[in-house]
């Protein structure tokens, strides 16, 4: 019977199925397994490094076995053995295997401890014995205990506070999925334990972040209790929002926008005391001495994304930081790879997901896991990850609906003479390229082709952006006509900085009047500017921005269009830019408009968007440019090959 067994289960790892008897499937069920239990008392303090109990038995069906039972069945030979009138399955020297890792487990733990940390790698299935063994989970469960069960709970289901269910000192109402983050912020700050607050694009993260900091306001000292990190671009909004909603916090903008460079990398001790909160960026909180070498209370880090590259100089000094607790707020916590997560949580509670060599080890274990998946990750980052979107009702019941498009536009002659030229070329180059130089090529005239379909002028820099010459601006008027006839707004992207302006004259042409450019150009200190004035003033039809510098932080509820003029690599970069209209506050349907030049390369560019829409479900090894200069010569060929039936207008 037994060694039936075991061949009916090499059958289903095959992905074949045996059909047998109800009375085998029963007899199949019972199994003893080595039951370990984390936490169950309180530990003498809190955070990742706490140290909870620890206890291992085996048990059968939910019941501990005694000492005298365990050891009949060590004894035992394998196979079917009836047991307290059961038939029960049993392989003595595996579950003697396990129950050896497990106690080994358990000496180390009685001599310091297990840490939090590391109980929640056990919980998720990432660190248990055997764990990356077909059948290893089959022969151990891991429990947490009653005090650890009751933070996880309060994590997954806070019960609101009467300070936080009255507003928690804030001049605005929350709604109550906000009420709910703010409560789930509160009690991971308790225990110390960093957490990233992940809502979608517009469901107000920083409203959230604005009444934790208030309260703990209340417990605040004469030093300046908090750092906020946050892109330049964002400095204005925040400033906003504090005077908006918290009048009482009173926040330090330690920027070179408000105070020269080289006073604010010495600024005296006087001016830094009285403040509750410090705002600075990414580039200065890096460069200032003040900042890397204070103690905070709290590091918030607004668009955590920009951690996401674990070598770069600016993660690195980030992570320097110090600080009793660690929030990161982003609406993309893994935007290309999985690696994106791991350098969040390597600032939030470092150690959590062993080291980034380890962590990409477990993911190709994990990809190839057809049983488990990716369940030990996802399990292993539940508890500090807070996800809501906006799409879900049970969420937000009224915000309005968003309706995406995707916009074809034809070549001009001039723009498919260009393209077929310049794929030709690329096709004669490709012969002598090899390693690095052959990637740099294929970049380079991957963005030459997406310019020439943008406008030729933009390859050629001649100057002469006539409409006529582009199949977009011809496509962009016949869109913006019926738009401006219902004095509808609209918002305009590019990744191009260099199309600002061609693309605002053209528009304030289609529109019979100006309307506004935001670039990465603008001061820092006019863009705030230029969102109120979009807002308010009836007489702005549009705004143009650059995709980086216009995709985040910004609230333009008053367009009721959004057009992507050229499609960037990742999704999550895009949704960041449509979600500066589409957020609370707006009340109009959304129509988003995609521009894709058919026949072209950016059609697989699209084809490639859509691949990635679900990106924290995947994982890539590296991001699409990256895939598209691997592709061999004839796959890169058929991928920009220009198709003249369906580019070019007969």
């Amino acid at each position: 019977a037994y060694c039936f067994l075991k061949e009916t289960e090499r059958f289903e790892r095959a992905g074949l199925v045996l059909r047998l008897p109800d009375w085998w499937s029963a007899a199949r069920r019972p199994r003893p397994v080595v039951s370990v239990t984390l936490g169950d008392a309180e530990p003498a303090s809190f955070g990742l490094s706490a140290l909870l109990d620890f206890d291992v038995r085996v048990s059968l069906g939910g019941e501990a076995l005694s000492e005298d039972e365990v050891a009949s069945l060590l004894r035992s030979s394998a196979g079917l053995i009836l047991v307290k009138g059961k038939w029960i399955e049993v392989d003595p020297e595996r579950l003697g295997q396990v129950m050896d890792q497990w106690r080994e487990v358990q000496a180390q733990a009685e001599a310091g401890g297990v840490s939090f940390a590391q109980a929640m790698r056990m919980l998720s299935g990432a660190d248990a014995p055997g764990g990356e063994e077909e059948d290893g989970p089959d022969w151990s469960e891991v429990f947490a205990g009653r005090w650890l069960e009751g933070q996880l709970d309060a994590l997954r289901s806070p019960a609101i506070t009467e300070a936080i269910d009255h507003g928690a000192g804030l001049d605005a109402e929350l709604r109550p999925y906000q009420k709910l983050g703010v409560q789930w912020l509160w009690t991971l700050q308790g225990l110390g334990l960093g957490g990233c607050l992940a809502d979608d694009m517009g469901l107000g993260k920083t409203i959230q972040v604005i009444a934790l900091l208030n309260m703990l306001r209340v417990e605040g000292t004469e030093e300046p209790a908090d750092l906020l990190v946050v892109p330049a671009s964002l400095i204005e909004n925040w400033r906003s929002e504090l005077g908006r909603f918290a009048q009482r916090l009173r926040p330090l903008i330690a920027h070179a926008s408000g105070i020269p460079s080289r006073h604010l990398k010495v600024l005296p001790e006087e001016e830094i005391r009285g403040h509750d909160l410090v705002i600075t960026t990414y580039g200065t909180a890096a460069r200032t001495p003040w900042i890397q070498e204070r103690s905070w209370r709290c590091v918030i880090l607004d668009e955590a994304q920009a951690i996401k590259n674990p070598g770069a100089h600016q993660t690195r000094a980030v992570k320097r930081l110090t600080s009793h607790w660690r929030l990161a707020l982003t609406g993309t916590p893994v935007e290309n790879r999985l690696g994106d997560l791991w350098s969040i949580f390597d600032f939030l509670n470092p150690g959590l997901l062993g080291s980034a060599k380890a962590f990409g080890r477990h993911c190709k274990v994990m990809a190839k896991d057809r049983r488990r998946g990716y369940g030990p990750l996802r399990r292993l980052v539940e508890p500090y990850v807070l996800r809501r979107l906006k799409t879900d009702k049970r969420v937000i019941s009224d915000l309005p609906d968003k309706t995406e498009v995707t916009t074809h536009c034809l070549l001009s002659k001039a723009q498919a003479a260009l393209y077929k030229q310049s794929v030709l070329e690329l096709e004669d180059r490709l012969a002598e390229a090899e390693g690095m130089q052959r990637r740099g090529l294929v970049l380079s005239f991957l963005m030459r082709l997406k310019q020439i379909c943008n406008h030729p002028s933009q390859w050629l820099g001649d100057g002469e952006f006539g409409a006529a010459r582009s199949g977009k601006f011809l496509r962009l008027a016949a869109l913006c006509e019926p738009i401006a006839a219902r004095q509808e707004k609209a918002l305009v992207f590019t990744q191009f900085r260099t199309m600002t302006e061609p693309l605002h004259h053209h528009l304030a042409a289609c529109f019979g009047r100006p309307g506004l450019v935001l670039h990465g150009g603008t001061a820092v200190k006019q863009r705030q500017g230029l969102v109120e004035r979009f807002q308010v003033d009836e007489e702005v039809p549009y705004m143009v921005l650059s995709l980086k510098a216009g995709g985040t932080g910004l609230n333009l509820t008053a367009a009721r269009h959004v057009i992507h003029f050229d499609r960037w690599w990742n999704p999550a970069v895009e949704n960041q830019a449509t979600d500066r209209a589409f957020r609370i506050g707006q009340r109009n349907n959304i129509l988003v408009h995609k521009f894709v030049c058919k026949g072209t390369v950016e059609e697989h560019i699209d084809q490639l968007i859509r691949d990635k829409t679900r990106l924290s479900d995947e994982v890539l090894s590296q991001g699409a440019e990256a895939r598209l200069t691997e592709l061999s010569d004839d796959e890169l060929m058929a991928m920009v090959r220009l198709d003249l039936q369906s580019a070019v207008s007969s």
